[in-house]
């Protein structure tokens, strides 16, 4: 068995902000129905459960840009860092505190947004340094 390149962990990667991002989204868009809709609990009770593994992904998908395929540790950093605040999102929805659980789901949509635009942004080549 072949262990994947670094351009598909980056591949992986990518996907896993994007898949994270559209969670975020989801889930504004179902808070948006608590208020106008019967159904909107459920929808959003279930898009917690979803956004908080697409984040569980985003950790894995980091790991594996990392170790195996020789990237960078920071988009380590930055995933766990996000786990982290869907983690508090969560115990803020279940508090239950909107005061605090809907602008931190902002900043998280915010941040996540950062992030797939920083990942799908094209890398400008390097140049070979030239010697006087």
């Amino acid at each position: 068995m072949t262990r994947p390149t670094a351009a598909q962990n980056g591949t992986l990667l990518k996907t896993a902000i994007a898949l994270q991002t559209l969670t975020l989204f989801i889930q504004s868009v179902t808070a948006g129905m608590l208020l106008t809709s019967s159904h909107g609990h459920l929808m959003h009770d279930i898009g917690s459960k979803v956004m908080y593994a697409a984040a569980m992904l985003y950790v894995l998908a980091a790991f594996l840009s990392w170790r195996p395929g020789g990237g960078s540790p920071r988009p380590v950093l930055y995933a766990t860092g996000f786990l982290l605040l869907a983690s508090a999102q969560v115990a803020l929805g279940v508090a239950p505190m909107p005061s605090l659980h809907v602008p931190l789901g902002v900043l998280m949509f915010a941040l996540s947004t950062l992030a797939l635009a920083r990942a799908l942004a094209p890398r400008p080549l390097m140049r070979p340094a030239v010697r006087p």
